[in-house]
Protein backbone atom coordinates (compact mmCIF):
# COMPACT_ATOMS: atom_id res chain seq x y z
CA UNK A 1 0.00 0.00 0.00
CA UNK A 2 1.44 3.22 -0.90
CA UNK A 3 1.46 6.61 0.90
CA UNK A 4 -0.67 9.38 -0.71
CA UNK A 5 0.97 12.72 -0.16
CA UNK A 6 -0.73 14.87 -2.62
CA UNK A 7 -3.96 15.74 -2.44
CA UNK A 8 -5.83 17.84 -5.79
CA UNK A 9 -8.03 20.12 -5.08
CA UNK A 10 -10.18 23.15 -6.57
CA UNK A 11 -11.03 26.60 -4.41
CA UNK A 12 -14.57 27.63 -4.96
CA UNK A 13 -14.03 31.17 -5.77
CA UNK A 14 -9.96 30.99 -7.16
CA UNK A 15 -6.96 33.23 -6.60
CA UNK A 16 -6.24 35.92 -9.29
CA UNK A 17 -2.45 36.29 -9.46
CA UNK A 18 -0.96 40.20 -10.62
CA UNK A 19 -1.60 39.27 -14.21
CA UNK A 20 -5.11 38.59 -13.89
CA UNK A 21 -4.75 34.73 -14.43
CA UNK A 22 -7.32 32.62 -12.19
CA UNK A 23 -6.14 29.86 -10.41
CA UNK A 24 -8.18 27.37 -8.40
CA UNK A 25 -6.82 23.94 -9.82
CA UNK A 26 -3.88 23.22 -7.13
CA UNK A 27 -2.73 20.49 -4.85
CA UNK A 28 -1.54 20.20 -0.86
CA UNK A 29 0.81 18.04 0.48
CA UNK A 30 0.76 16.22 3.78
CA UNK A 31 2.29 18.55 6.32
CA UNK A 32 5.86 17.74 8.13
CA UNK A 33 6.75 17.81 11.66
CA UNK A 34 9.18 20.25 10.42
CA UNK A 35 6.42 22.77 8.76
CA UNK A 36 4.34 22.81 12.36
CA UNK A 37 7.59 23.58 14.11
CA UNK A 38 8.61 26.21 11.52
CA UNK A 39 5.33 28.26 11.51
CA UNK A 40 5.61 28.28 15.30
CA UNK A 41 9.37 29.80 15.29
CA UNK A 42 8.00 32.36 12.62
CA UNK A 43 8.13 35.79 14.93
CA UNK A 44 4.55 36.77 13.08
CA UNK A 45 3.02 33.89 14.79
CA UNK A 46 4.53 34.80 17.85
CA UNK A 47 2.89 38.29 17.12
CA UNK A 48 -0.41 36.83 16.28
CA UNK A 49 -0.68 32.98 16.98
CA UNK A 50 -3.78 33.34 14.07
CA UNK A 51 -0.87 33.91 12.01
CA UNK A 52 -0.18 30.11 12.15
CA UNK A 53 -2.76 29.14 9.52
CA UNK A 54 -1.67 31.19 7.11
CA UNK A 55 1.91 30.12 6.78
CA UNK A 56 1.23 26.00 7.43
CA UNK A 57 -1.03 26.74 3.92
CA UNK A 58 2.05 28.89 2.04
CA UNK A 59 4.17 25.56 3.07
CA UNK A 60 1.56 23.04 1.96
CA UNK A 61 -0.76 24.64 -0.71
CA UNK A 62 0.46 24.99 -4.16
CA UNK A 63 -1.43 27.02 -7.15
CA UNK A 64 1.41 26.97 -8.60
CA UNK A 65 3.22 28.64 -5.91
CA UNK A 66 2.11 30.08 -2.48
CA UNK A 67 3.29 32.89 -0.50
CA UNK A 68 2.11 33.78 2.74
CA UNK A 69 0.96 37.31 0.93
CA UNK A 70 -1.09 35.11 -1.90
CA UNK A 71 -3.01 33.16 1.08
CA UNK A 72 -3.60 36.37 3.18
CA UNK A 73 -5.38 37.64 -0.05
CA UNK A 74 -7.25 35.06 -0.72
CA UNK A 75 -11.32 35.13 -0.24
CA UNK A 76 -12.15 33.84 3.10
CA UNK A 77 -14.54 31.00 0.93
CA UNK A 78 -11.14 29.44 0.00
CA UNK A 79 -9.21 29.94 2.82
CA UNK A 80 -11.77 28.05 5.05
CA UNK A 81 -12.09 25.60 2.25
CA UNK A 82 -7.58 24.98 2.58
CA UNK A 83 -8.02 24.94 6.10
CA UNK A 84 -10.97 22.38 6.32
CA UNK A 85 -8.68 20.16 3.83
CA UNK A 86 -5.47 20.83 5.70
CA UNK A 87 -7.27 19.64 9.01
CA UNK A 88 -8.72 16.66 7.30
CA UNK A 89 -5.79 15.37 5.26
CA UNK A 90 -3.42 15.56 8.30
CA UNK A 91 -5.67 13.75 10.87
CA UNK A 92 -4.34 10.12 11.88
CA UNK A 93 -6.86 7.96 9.97
CA UNK A 94 -7.06 7.86 5.73
CA UNK A 95 -8.41 11.33 4.88
CA UNK A 96 -11.71 10.75 2.99
CA UNK A 97 -12.06 13.60 0.50
CA UNK A 98 -15.55 14.73 -1.09
CA UNK A 99 -14.52 15.63 -4.92
CA UNK A 100 -16.94 16.02 -8.03
CA UNK A 101 -16.59 14.46 -11.23
CA UNK A 102 -15.86 17.86 -13.52
CA UNK A 103 -17.52 15.48 -16.54
CA UNK A 104 -20.86 13.91 -14.65
CA UNK A 105 -20.41 16.64 -11.79
CA UNK A 106 -21.40 13.36 -9.80
CA UNK A 107 -19.74 13.88 -6.08
CA UNK A 108 -17.86 10.79 -4.81
CA UNK A 109 -15.34 10.42 -2.48
CA UNK A 110 -11.59 9.78 -2.83
CA UNK A 111 -9.41 6.88 -0.08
Amino acid sequence: MELQTLYPFRLPKGYVDGEGTLHREGRMRLATAGDELGALRDPRVKADERYLNVLLLSKVVTLPEVTPEIIEGLFVADLEFLQDMYDTVNKAEKPQIQVACPTAGRPSQTP
